[in-house]
This record gives structure tokens, C-alpha cells and sequence, in this order.
């Protein structure tokens, strides 16, 4: 059993110097929220961390920061944020931003409008009528869980879809002709690319804020769905001089969104075997645990990160998909107090069961001798 854990994922940050240090150590963050701010958008600025951050953070501004200009008050945020990073951590950040910087600034998008996601130009019209009506059961009537925990529905427009393997391409070409060398998605993958890298980051922070949060937070609230706060969004590719498969694993995420983006292919089917906490992860999977997805262009899968899956071999064909790992920092934080997870991990739910019926016998056992024991 593998974790799948992004190598490169996160976003970007930069190293804060020691007269920003300075700064951000005379100037503190209020102690309690100012809730009367209506928090600002920063997503149209280049940001460090993602835009909920950001707005999240900016009730707890000075009042002298909250008057000045957003450009100023991202530097602020941002440099109290970095002044919390480890060393290490900020010289990796610092590696990883250069990356990046390098990759915008020589890289030429093909299709500038995937950029800033235009729900219209993305989505079927089913999709978007149910986000829009923001209810249960909106979602219910377009989503269907095809096993549990693994809810299946129509996303994204062929359109799109061409689009988006069109820039891939595109991206691949450059890093061929350039001879760039790129981080890949994650340990396990050894093709495909990160799309925060090359700037899709802004517009993939809106598709998990806008379009999966409010869905996790019906189907996913006991991992954090409503608290989903970053992202690390990446395309992987499988065929013929590409990846094959992809081993048994869990993702380094809350709550997962994998849609098809197409070509034509055959096999490559996910198999899930059950959601599990760190310490269930290697237990063995029941019958009802056991369920295989074929990929269909357009269609996605959303699922908890610890929902044991893998995919097989994709036997012909070119087949790439795009990945959300939609992650929570509230979340993480809670479940580092927790010891049970009976909610999501199916051993604990199964071991609490087990637990309940033992109780039960004991207190049945008590009884019945109880009731037989003979009167004094």
C-alpha cells in the first residue's frame, strides 16, 4: 500500500527577507476577528497561497492595513505567513516559486481563455443549474453514488475537454522543445504535469471554491468538505509510451475530483476498495468495499482522498485525466486530536460496531444471570 503523495504539491510561496520580518513583527494581526469586513477577492493578483486564505485572514487585519491597497495588503498577509514557515520550508518554497516564475514567464498558453474559468465555457448545463441552485437535492438529482463514497456525474463540455488536452500538448511540445524539465504530479506518476505550475492555478482555486466545496459539503462534511482551502490540481496520461497503471493507494487530499478528459482508449478502469484512516490503511477489504469505474470523457468522480482505489492498465490508446486534490487545513489540524474516524474509515466503523455488540452481549450475559440467580 502506497500513499500518493504530490511531490510537488501545494502552492508556490516565496522567501520573506529579514526587513519584511521587521515589518510584519510591529505590525500584528488583530487577536479576534473583525467580522463587519467584507472580505476582498485576491484571485486576479499573483498570490502565494490560495485566495481563500487570503480573504479568511483579512478580518484579522490592523486597522491601518485594511485601508490601504489590496496589492499591499496581500504583501502583508503574505509575509506573516512566510515568517511562519520553517527555514527549510522556505528555501524549498523559494525553489519551487523561481520554478514557476520561469515556467510563466517563457511558456505561451494556447487557449488563454482556460485561464479564468468561464463556468458557461466549462460546464454542462445540468451542472451548472445545480450549482447554482446550491441545494441537496440539486446535487442528488444530477450526482449519482455509484458506491458508497464514490459519487459519479456529468462535468465537463466536450468543448472544454478538447481544449484543455490541446493546451496540454501544447505545454508538453514547449517542454520538449525547451528541454525544460518539469516536476511531475506526484511519487507515482511518471508522465503528466502540474497545472498550477503553468498557471492554471487561479482558475482551478475558483473550480474547487466555487463548484466541488459546495458539493463536498453535503457529501464529504465528515473530512472537511466544507473547509476545503487548497488545492493541487495536475493532469496524468496513460497509453502507449506513457504511464500503464497506477498501483493501490490514497491521495494526499480531503476530497478528490478525477475527470476524463478523453482521447480514445481502452481500459484503465478505477478499482476502490474502501475509505481507511492512517492506521486501518493495510487492513483487508470486505465484498461491499469492492467497486471498478469505467472512465467516460467529461464524466467525474469525486471521492474522499483516504478511499483506497488504483487504476488498470490502460491496454490501448491515449488516456489523460485531470485531478483536483482538494485539501483542508481545519481539517488536518482537528484530526491530529482524533482517534476515531467510525464516520469515513470503514474498519473503524467496523470495530466500533463490533465494540457496541460486545457491550450489548455483556450487559445481555449480566442480565440473564441476574434474572436466574436465586432469591436470598
Amino acid at each position: 500500500m502506497v500513499d500518493g503523495n504530490g511531490t510537488s504539491g501545494g502552492n508556490s510561496h516565496q522567501i520573506v527577507s529579514a526587513a519584511a520580518r521587521a515589518t510584519v513583527s510591529c505590525r500584528k494581526l488583530r487577536i479576534n476577528p473583525n467580522n463587519e469586513v467584507r472580505p476582498d477577492n485576491y484571485e486576479d493578483l499573483q498570490l502565494d497561497f490560495p485566495n481563500p486564505v487570503y480573504k479568511n485572514l483579512e478580518k484579522y487585519l490592523p486597522p491601518d492595513m485594511l485601508v490601504s491597497n489590496r496589492e499591499e495588503r496581500v504583501r502583508f498577509m503574505t509575509d506573516i505567513m512566510l515568517s511562519h514557515l520553517p527555514s527549510g520550508e522556505r528555501s524549498k518554497a523559494q525553489k519551487h516559486s523561481d520554478y514557476r516564475s520561469k515556467i510563466v514567464s517563457n511558456y505561451q498558453p494556447l487557449h488563454r481563455e482556460l485561464y479564468n474559468l468561464v463556468p458557461r465555457l466549462c460546464f454542462v448545463p445540468s451542472f451548472l443549474k445545480a450549482i447554482n441552485e446550491n441545494t441537496e437535492d440539486s446535487f442528488r438529482s444530477i450526482i449519482s453514488e455509484a458506491s458508497p463514497g464514490v459519487f459519479v456525474f456529468d462535468m465537463l463540455l466536450p468543448s472544454f475537454c478538447e481544449m484543455m488536452l490541446a493546451e496540454i500538448d501544447n505545454f508538453e511540445k514547449w517542454v520538449a522543445e525547451t528541454k525544460f524539465k518539469i516536476m511531475r504530479p506526484n511519487t507515482m506518476n511518471k508522465y503528466g504535469a502540474v497545472l498550477d505550475d503553468f498557471g492554471l492555478d487561479t482558475m482551478l482555486d475558483k473550480l474547487m471554491e466555487c463548484f466541488i466545496r459546495p458539493i463536498s459539503k453535503v457529501f464529504f462534511n465528515d473530512v472537511g468538505g466544507a473547509s476545503l482551502d487548497s488545492h493541487h490540481g495536475f493532469v496524468v496520461e496513460y497509453g502507449k509510451d506513457r504511464d500503464v497503471d497506477l498501483g493501490f493507494h490514497v491521495d494526499d487530499s480531503e476530497v478528490t475530483l478525477n475527470v476524463c478528459l478523453g482521447n480514445q482508449f481502452v481500459g484503465g478502469e478505477l478499482f476502490f476498495r474502501g475509505t481507511r484512516c492512517e492506521k486501518h490503511v493495510n487492513t483487508a477489504t470486505k465484498s461491499d468495499e469492492i467497486f471498478d469505474y469505467c472512465h467516460v470523457p467529461g464524466q467525474a468522480v469525486l471521492h474522499r482522498g483516504r478511499h483506497r482505489h488504483g487504476a488498470r492498465a490502460t491496454t490501448s490508446g491515449h488516456r489523460v485525466n485531470m485531478l483536483l486534490w482538494c485539501r483542508s487545513s481545519s481539517f488536518r489540524e482537528l484530526k491530529r486530536l482524533q482517534k476515531d474516524f467510525s464516520s469515513w474509515c470503514g474498519e473503524c466503523s467496523c470495530e466500533k460496531r463490533e465494540e457496541k455488540a460486545r457491550t450489548f452481549d455483556a450487559i445481555r450475559k449480566k442480565y440473564v444471570k441476574a434474572v436466574r440467580a436465586p432469591q436470598a
